[in-house]
């Protein structure tokens, strides 16, 4: 790190580097929450399935976010477990109205910190207290965690969840 670079640091001109892991079971909106996050003028207007992996970068306040943007289907889940060394911060999306595939979900889960329960504009999805219950997320001690009904894609919920991540981040 060069002179300049410590003088950013010190002064907090220079935002931190944060790797964030996105995972969730296919068709959850992981990708569409990423895109979201995204300033305006580089969203996507068309998402599509994520096969393997992406990586997407966004900013908040205080902080820039490289997200690692990985594919929810079953033949890439183990692909997770080899980003988890490198990330500061998981983001588990749920779609809460998949009542049947949320068990599975709960399985994969690993270390996760922010939980998006996302669809919540479905018709008979689940609240995100039903999804903490389902989840088993009140079991988690040793770790902080937190849940955020959310809509991808209207955007509803995934300010409050970035900035409580965001929170976590510079504490």
């Amino acid at each position: 790190m060069g002179i300049f670079d410590k003088l950013a640091n010190f002064l907090r001109l220079k935002k931190k580097e944060i790797n964030i892991l996105c995972i969730g079971l296919d068709n959850s909106g992981k990708t569409t929450i990423i895109n979201r996050l995204k300033p305006e003028k580089a969203q996507a207007q068309d998402i599509v399935p994520t096969v393997g992996f992406t990586v997407e970068k966004f900013m908040s306040q205080s902080l820039n976010f490289t997200v690692f943007d990985m594919s929810g289907q079953g033949r890439y889940r183990n692909l997770w477990e080899h980003y988890y060394k490198t990330a500061q911060a998981v983001i588990f999306v749920l779609d809460s109205s998949d009542r049947l595939r949320i068990v599975v979900a709960k399985e994969e889960r690993g270390l996760p910190v922010l939980f998006f329960a996302n669809k919540m504009d479905c018709k008979d999805s689940l609240s995100a207290v039903e999804c903490t219950k389902k989840m088993g997320l009140d079991t988690i001690r040793d770790k902080p965690w937190h849940i955020c009904a959310s809509n991808a894609l209207t955007g509803e919920g995934l300010p409050e969840g970035v900035a409580w991540l965001t929170g976590q981040l510079n504490s």
